[in-house]
């Protein structure tokens, strides 16, 4: 009966199109392409007949949704598949336009296929075909869980054996004899570091790393040809260095180029500092400040050992009570004396090529005026439907926030919200039922905004609001100002890295 379902152009171009009869691309694009031309402009019908087809269609902006049905089809049923289809499409597309269609074809042609099937229409509303389309399985749930279930086994089984194996070797090296090793290593020394690289494998977290593929080490071996890939290669390197020998490394070109893109677009010097802090915050809708918490660290890096036996000089200009705490290693009383970080025992130096936390800090409060972004939610009634005002305003006026999302939860089943006002850009996405307002950057000359749009819902439907950024700036204003070395009191040149970033931020 339901020939096809498609959404065309006001000149009858086909954008999707979906048949539920044998037909060739020829023939609908020129039932599509002859629609335009058929239609009398001035009546106010939904419908248009030909010798052999009917269109039943209903405009959509500058698109038309058309279904094109045999002359003895019932039209009324016809008209009730049209709202369907109609209230399908605003489901999967922001907008109404040629680009998005084209953008969501497939999931709006699996939409057609739930609601029409060989030409008969199925008996299903709009929260049906959501379902449907999601494709949720509880049976494959179960075989995940299992799966994780025994993956997590057999990494215990793994750890016990490796744990079996090193308590082996150290007994057999407490008792001077030749630690029991794989086959086809030549010394207990190479055969201990096996064993060793293996359950550092097992048990230390992996962290991700574009590393060099290692050449196999130069002159006659009779060692077993490993596998492995990645961080077991590197661990059994770095093991065979540690030892004394000498491994050559060749730089394949793919390697180079990860090497390229994960560089970091900061200029390091050999001195170099990273300023991270991380906000936890929740505030009511109605006003007020549950929690805020913010945790800060300075991280040290040093790449050159000559600039190892440094001091860091620190300036801290905050005014809200921020809680200092050194590491244990850092001469405590000359911080707090003179503001300067620098090791206990001045004749030692601070670690080479890694990053060192020496001063963090902990900000906890329910003041008001100490929460850096306000957001500010007023969903209103207005009959079936919700009028939801909702602003922001940067008390922090020495912020300056990058990339902000605030993200406001949708009741679902309801269609795209209609937007009135909007300080920024949009989106909308209706698998998640989610309405993300995006602004790329909120400063002192940017420092409030306001989104209007209306809905079918509840006031309680659009919280929690969750809010996320990022900063090169930090809240607290704690710098590190200048670096010295010990001896002689010189200056050090020296880069820092701020990041202010959210770890949570919800308006309940």
């Amino acid at each position: 009966v339901l020939l096809a379902a498609a959404v065309c152009t006001k000149a009858g171009k086909a954008i999707v199109s979906r048949q539920f009869v044998e037909m060739t691309r020829t023939r609908i694009e020129g039932l599509l392409a002859a629609f335009p031309k058929l239609m009398n402009t001035g009546k106010q019908h939904t419908f248009v007949e030909t010798e052999s087809v009917r269109y039943v269609y209903q405009p959509m902006e500058k698109l038309y949704m058309v279904l094109i049905t045999t002359k003895n089809s019932n039209i009324l049923e016809d008209l009730e598949t049209l709202r369907l289809f109609s209230r399908v499409i605003p489901e999967y597309c922001r907008a109404l336009e040629e680009n998005e269609i084209s953008e969501h074809c497939f999931d709006l042609i699996f939409a057609f296929d739930e609601i029409v099937a060989l030409g008969y229409r199925e008996n299903v509303n709009l929260a049906q075909i959501r379902t449907f389309t999601e494709m949720d399985s509880h049976e494959e749930k179960v075989f995940r869980a299992v799966r994780e279930t025994q993956e997590r086994e057999a990494k215990a089984e793994m750890r016990r054996k490796a744990k079996e194996l090193q308590q082996a070797r150290r007994d057999a090296e407490r008792h001077g004899k030749k630690a029991p090793g794989f086959g086809g290593f030549g010394s207990s020394a190479v055969s201990g570091g096996v064993t060793a690289m293996i359950t550092e494998t097992i048990i230390e977290t992996e962290k991700p790393k574009v590393a060099p593929a290692p050449a196999r080490p130069s002159g006659p071996s009779k060692a077993l040809k490993l596998g492995a890939k990645g961080k077991e290669v590197d661990n059994f390197v770095d093991k065979l260095k540690s030892e004394g020998e000498n491994i050559m490394t060749s730089v394949g070109k793919r390697s180079a180029e990860a090497a390229k893109v994960l560089t970091p677009p900061i200029n390091m010097e050999s001195v170099h500092m990273k300023i991270e802090e991380k906000i936890s915050l929740t505030c009511g809708r109605d006003g007020g400040l549950q929690n805020m918490e913010l945790h800060g660290m300075i991280m040290l890096h040093i790449s050159d050992e000559k600039f190892a036996r440094i001091r860091l000089h620190v300036e801290n200009e905050d005014k809200r009570g921020v809680q200092l705490q050194t590491h244990p290693n850092v001469d405590k009383k000359l911080f707090t004396t003179e503001s300067q970080i620098g090791l206990k025992n001045p004749e030692k130096s601070f670690p080479i090529n890694s990053d060192v936390g020496v001063l963090k800090w902990r900000l906890q409060t329910t003041e008001e005026s100490f929460i850096p972004l306000t957001i500010n939610c007023w969903p209103s009634e207005s009959g079936n439907s919700c009028d939801v005002n909702i602003e922001y305003e940067l008390q922090e006026e020495s912020l300056e926030l990058n990339d902000v999302i605030i993200t406001i939860p949708l009741p679902s089943g309801v269609g795209a919200p209609v937007i009135g006002e909007i300080d920024g850009e949009y989106r909308h996405d209706s698998r998640r039922n989610l309405l993300e307002w995006c602004l790329p950057v909120i400063d002192a000359k940017n420092k409030s905004g306001s989104l209007e749009f209306s809905i079918a819902g509840q006031p309680n439907d659009f919280f929690p609001v969750q809010v996320s950024f990022i900063s090169k700036k930090n809240y607290c204003n704690i710098q590190v100002t200048k670096v010295t070395q010990v001896d002689g009191n010189s200056p050090v040149r020296f880069s820092t890295e701020t990041t202010f970033l959210v770890d949570k931020y919800e308006i309940l």
